[in-house]
């Protein structure tokens, strides 16, 4: 059936992938203009319409930096209130910038997290604003050809690799498969822990990378679940009852784990960056009181968390937990990884 539906979608899917495939032409011949900065800057995005591990990949990288260099990312702000160029500070909120930036400044308070819709304007300006910048973490930006990065990576999911989707609306491209020759590196991720060279090796002929491009893989790590505002640590065992609430483009890796960890979960699942109301906040103590455990939580991710902390009130005191999620390269190939960011940073240096 849902075959049947992509392939009467199909002729929609060829009209945008060829406004898609003009738009990048008129860049590739310099018709549609795009600036490079003598600074570097980081892309990272992907082909696909979400789902890929964009968030977890940019906290990756400011892990990585923060601690040598003074660090930067500049998001979209999607789905946020406001308009124009912003820089996060200790009274923003989520409405304000977005929840994946938001997510960014409560994570990494020192390093700057602004939000711009136009990347071209909104990067001198955070350059001015913070002239000790020293790299620029552009986050979801690789379709935005507006701006040259130094260094694109491209996330691509295992089990929805690029090179076998479709456009949309038949598939989840928003970019022609084409478009990943302007990557550096490409990252597979979402991969089982447990995945051969073999496979390894089939997937990186599939994609065929460019002398020029590195090809890693990674697998989803989840942490200690926290309490969304106590920030008590839990640990989940086969004895819990999950109500599983979760407003992101791809949870069918969060769900994998609770299948495998908890006896049992239930699922509510809202819009990619669904902003929460109040009769929300009665569904989920409704479905969360229908749970049959002794004992029982609410979990849900980083990202919706940051849209459930306005209701401290009526959550402070209920058994609500977050559970982060982190990449871990796969193949003892972390290193590799981190050295080629590095050196391309050091580059400037010279």
């Amino acid at each position: 059936m849902l075959r049947s539906f992509r392939y009467l979608l199909f002729p929609f899917s060829l009209i945008y992938g060829a406004a898609v495939w003009m738009r990048n032409r008129l860049f590739d011949k310099n018709i549609l203009k795009s600036s490079g900065f003598n600074f570097p800057i980081i892309c990272v995005g992907n082909l696909a319409a979400g789902g890929t591990g964009k968030t977890p990949m940019t906290e990756y990288l400011l892990r990585l930096l923060k601690k040598d260099f003074k660090t930067a990312t500049l998001s979209r702000g999607y789905k946020r209130k406001t308009t124009g160029f912003a820089i996060a500070n200790e009274q923003t909120t989520a409405l304000e910038i977005g929840d994946e930036p938001m997510q960014f400044h409560q994570k990494f308070p020192d390093v700057v997290v602004a939000v711009g819709e136009e990347r071209l304007v909104a990067i001198p300006q955070l350059l001015h604003e913070r002239p000790e910048t020293e790299v620029i973490i552009l986050d979801d930006a690789f379709q935005h050809r507006q701006v040259q990065a130094g260094l694109n990576i491209l996330l691509t999911d295992y089990s929805d690799l690029y090179t076998r989707d479709l456009m949309l609306p038949a598939g989840n491209l928003r970019d022609v498969r084409s478009s990943s020759a302007r990557a550096d590196i490409i990252v597979v991720t979402k991969c089982p822990a447990a995945i051969t060279k073999e496979e390894k090796r089939k997937i990186i002929d599939e994609i065929g990378p460019t002398d020029r491009q590195q090809v890693f893989f990674t697998t989803i790590v989840y942490g200690k679940p926290y309490h969304l505002f106590g920030r008590q640590e839990l640990e989940l065992a086969q004895d819990f009852a999950v109500l599983l609430v979760c407003g992101i483009a791809n949870p069918a890796p969060l769900k994998t784990y609770l299948t495998d960890t908890v006896h049992t979960y239930d699922l509510l699942r809202y819009a990619d960056h669904h902003i929460f109301h109040t009769n929300d906040l009665r569904d989920i103590k409704q479905q969360f009181e229908k749970l049959k455990a002794g004992k029982k939580i609410v979990l849900t991710t980083e990202k919706d968390a940051v849209r459930l902390e306005k209701f401290v009130a009526e959550l402070r005191d209920f058994p609500i937990y977050v559970i982060p999620v982190e990449h871990a390269f796969l193949f003892a190939e972390e290193d590799a990884f981190r050295s080629r960011i590095n050196a391309f940073i050091k580059s400037f240096r010279q």
